[in-house]
């Protein structure tokens, strides 16, 4: 057998950690205009208190466990943690929410585990989880689509919301803010109203909910282009919506007045951030060709059994951290055999 061979000097690969994720950072642009044009400016607010948060935690850390700050600052790393919390919490919420997510991720999840590379779970999922979990009235107050709403908040407004929890006078805390799509979609289903009817309302768009579904295809714009640029596996999305597709399939075809088609569950929530961009973290995933498929598909499944059985309207942050605790076992299973070694 002939191996093919290259003498030196051998050309070294130009991603680095920090460019691979500011790429990342820049394939999240897309979704974060589509939020604040959808759902106001205070996801801007987020993003920089999540980061600051992030980057201060991060070299607090780092100093006590006496190891290099700046170059650790450099991989951004935690910018990337920080930006995937952000643009998953409401754009209202209050600012210590961010703050303490992001402490949560940071500090909990990323560096009690041993730092980049070592973290058993998703920092920004498992922070997701925490806040959800200990502050539910605070997680669930998401802003009226723009097309929807009758009352509009500046930036001053929306500034004061976040800071202050306050509206201007005569404006109720109602009038802004209303149920996501699953939401709505799991509590109208509850009462006995048939899926079909209940997507023909106001609140809903041609794919899923008005304004999530763009959001949705904006980072599906910005996960094409990491694909593209083999920043990430493909097999981890493709098998997630896969998966998520296959088991909304099988409901829908068999009773289409309980459960919603499958273009609803793929464009609603956080579908598309999840597949693209949460679930594909290399620390946290399966390492194996077969392994990712696995993984990807096991979220999938996951996302859909949450949303439809569970207690939680979407269930990505469930999902991806019960996939990552399966993820010693995938890759015990459909690890590929050693040349030479008998199977």
């Amino acid at each position: 057998m002939q191996f093919e061979t290259a003498a030196a000097p051998h050309i070294p690969s130009q991603q680095t950690v920090a460019n691979i994720m500011g790429q990342v950072l820049l394939a999240l642009v897309p979704g974060v205009l589509a939020m604040a044009w959808f759902f106001g400016v205070g996801v801007f607010v987020n993003l920089i208190l999540g980061g600051l948060t992030a980057v201060a935690a991060e070299a607090a850390i780092l100093a006590l466990r006496k190891r290099p700050v700046i170059p650790a600052l450099k991989d951004l790393s935690a910018l990337v943690t920080a930006a995937l919390l952000a643009v998953s919490l409401p754009v209202i919420a209050p600012w210590w929410i961010v703050v303490l997510g992001s402490l949560f991720a940071i500090i909990i999840v990323k560096h009690l585990y041993g730092g980049l590379g070592y973290n058993l779970f998703n920092p920004a999922m498992a922070g997701y989880v925490f806040l959800l979990i200990s502050f539910p009235k605070h997680m669930t107050g998401w802003l009226t689509p723009d097309s929807l709403s009758t009352v509009s908040l500046s930036f001053a407004e929306t500034f004061d919301l976040i800071f202050n929890q306050q509206l201007p006078t005569a404006v109720q805390f109602d009038a802004v803010t209303m149920a996501t799509p699953l939401d709505t979609l799991k509590t109208e289903l509850g009462l006995h109203q048939p899926a079909d009817q209940i997507l023909q309302g106001e609140r809903f768009g041609w794919l899923a909910g008005k304004g999530w579904e763009w959001v949705a295809l904006a980072y599906l714009a910005g996960g094409i282009k990491l694909m593209r640029d083999k920043l990430i596996a493909w097999q981890i999305p493709c098998g997630m919506l896969s998966g998520l597709v296959m088991i909304a399939t099988v409901c829908y075809l068999s009773d289409s007045g309980q459960y919603a088609s499958p273009f609803f569950h793929l464009f609603a929530g956080g579908t598309m951030l999840g597949a693209f961009f949460i679930a594909t973290d290399p620390v946290t995933a399966a390492t194996s060709a077969n392994g990712r498929l696995v993984f990807g598909a096991l979220i999938g499944v996951l996302v859909y059994i949450i949303r439809v059985w569970g207690g939680y309207p979407d269930g990505i942050a469930f999902a991806v951290l019960l996939a990552n605790l399966s993820v010693p076992a995938i890759d015990q299973y459909t690890k590929p055999r050693v040349f030479g070694q008998k199977p």
